[in-house]
């Protein structure tokens, strides 16, 4: 392809504009992955506190019934 001097100037004084656009993009999916990281890691951490109160209920339950 073959560039004439004003098609080489119209890119040069576009470049920027394309530049920012393609990090904004990249910005948004870096934002949405950390976003659905942040989701999962906190749903883990809730099934494991249930999980965790679940445990210790049955192991006071059963405590409990041998004691008695």
């Amino acid at each position: 392809m073959f560039l004439t001097p004003a098609r080489l100037v119209r890119s040069l004084g576009h470049w920027h504009v394309h530049t920012q656009e393609v990090a904004r993009r990249n910005a948004l999916v870096a934002s949405t992955a950390l976003a659905e990281r942040r989701l999962e890691r906190v749903e883990v951490e809730a099934f494991l506190s249930s999980l965790e109160a679940r445990s210790a209920a049955a192991t006071t339950l059963e405590v409990g019934v041998r004691g008695a």
